[in-house]
């Protein structure tokens, strides 16, 4: 029975990518996220629930990858084609549902197909869960940025739109060339030959895990200052410490 436990937690995450997908596709950003933060959260839990048990299998492997695609990869691209699709719009409240069934936004399509641009994510996203699974070396460090911080990064493009009350941030986040950038950084990032540190603790001592503390302890004084915006800089920070420390171990 308990080879079954961490299998049911990666189902858990699944059901969460799902309802995610729903409610991004209506544009409804805000919930949207929540799923996915829940879904992040029984991937961090299925994993350690594996090694916990000692009950990983390759069944396991190619679950968490699927599961993580739904939740991290395809949601992720959704809410970039509906920010996009904001920003073609002029705001915020761009209803796309009305507009689908006029037919409105189908017309527009036609010669605006930039909203599409968003699942160039979920394209990277899959190319990297594959790579992902193949990969032996992945094990204590990971090759690119992980799909649950990527996903992080770009759900958090709604929430500091919604929360932050910036009109700067507003203007800047529903600029076309931004969403853009961000899309293709997004997917550069996702299969770069970058190694990264993983925040997986074999032991609880200090010196053997002051990277692990130090990113942590940075990210909760970003995240209790700066609420939302603290996402992106917590995703640089992670990137910035995995290289310096990288190159002072050389």
């Amino acid at each position: 029975m308990k080879q079954h436990i961490p299998n049911l937690i990666t189902l858990l995450n699944v059901f969460c990518g799902c309802v995610a997908t729903v409610f991004a596709v209506l544009n409804q950003l805000e919930l949207a996220v929540f799923f996915v933060f829940m879904g992040i959260v029984f991937d961090f839990f299925d994993g350690f629930a594996a090694r916990l048990l000692d009950v990983k299998s390759e069944l396991g492997l190619q679950l968490d990858s699927l599961a993580d695609m739904i939740t991290s990869g395809l949601v992720p691209g959704i809410v970039m084609f509906q920010l996009l699709a904001m920003s073609m719009s002029g705001g915020w409240n761009v209803d796309l549902s009305s507009q689908m069934e006029h037919d409105t936004f189908w017309v527009g399509l036609k010669v605006a197909p930039l909203p599409f641009l968003g699942f160039v994510i979920t394209l990277a996203s899959a190319y990297r869960l594959a790579k992902f699974n193949i990969d032996e070396n992945q094990v204590s460090s990971f090759v690119g940025l992980p799909t649950p911080a990527n996903a992080l990064l770009i759900l958090s493009l709604p929430l500091i739109l919604l929360y932050q009350n910036s009109e700067f941030l507003s203007v800047i986040i529903l600029n076309q060339w931004f969403l853009i950038a961000i899309t293709l950084l997004s997917a550069f990032l996702l299969n770069a030959k970058i190694e990264l540190f993983a925040l997986k603790f074999k032991n609880w001592r200090f010196q053997d895990n002051a990277l692990r503390y130090i990113f942590i302890i940075v990210s909760l004084v970003l995240l209790i200052t700066m609420k939302f915006l603290a996402v992106p800089l917590i995703i640089a920070f992670y990137i910035l410490s995995s290289l310096l420390s990288k190159t002072s171990n050389a």
